[in-house]
């Protein structure tokens, strides 16, 4: 094979893998929209990915682009998130983990929470690959910061649903399951799966990028 065509289809599989988790994040979606626990709650968490994948999808369409890596990595929450919309995060079927941690509550949640932490790799990728920074170190600090901005704005939103919201509907979507700290334990989640992913990130690309 030529070189040539070698490189086009390398090109042409990096670009698939956005449209492929796409496509299977839609048959998810579709799929878990039957028979959901909570209808009201199903609403509530869907349209917290909505919002989450359109502006992905935006910028995808605009021609930027993160990596095969970020897409993956940023997927991971959108497809945990779809399944706590159907089931309600309190009630996934996750009792194998809870029994192998001796817990006393489901932490399916607290998987998908530190799952946000990975947005922290594109969120590197952008600042750096567009020369917004030319230090490693305030690029972490800022992506971090970044993280846990969004994490304390989604625990303010959960609050008001709770509030606003059916009493039922809002306390399956604020799914405490009991734990007074929950918000911040939620936070720290978000905050240890940045510093995760942020170092995943140091360690794929020690050298800071040339800007875009």
């Amino acid at each position: 094979m030529a070189v040539g065509g070698v490189g086009d289809m390398m090109r042409g599989m990096k670009n698939a893998v956005p449209i492929i988790l796409f496509g299977a994040w839609v048959v998810e979606s579709v799929v878990l929209a039957v028979g959901p626990v909570s209808r009201a709650t199903w609403w509530a968490e869907n349209i917290t990915v909505w919002v989450v994948v359109t502006p992905v999808v935006w910028l995808y369409v605009k021609g930027i682009r993160f990596s095969n890596t970020a897409y993956v990595l940023m997927s991971v929450l959108v497809f945990l998130h779809t399944i706590g919309g159907h089931y309600t995060f309190a009630e996934v079927p996750f009792g194998w983990v809870t029994d192998w941690l001796g817990a006393q509550r489901n932490h399916f949640d607290r998987l998908a929470h530190f799952t946000v932490g990975f947005w922290i790799f594109p969120i590197l990728e952008f600042v750096e690959g567009r020369g917004l920074s030319r230090n490693r170190a305030f690029s972490l600090v800022f992506g971090l910061a970044a993280i846990l901005a969004v994490a304390a704005l989604f625990e303010m939103v959960e609050w008001l649903y709770a509030v606003l919201a059916d009493p039922t509907a809002g306390t399956a979507f604020l799914g405490s399951q009991g734990d007074v700290w929950d918000a911040q334990k939620d936070m720290l989640a978000d905050g240890l799966g940045a510093v995760a992913a942020g170092a995943l990130y140091h360690m794929l690309r020690p050298q800071m990028p040339n800007a875009v």
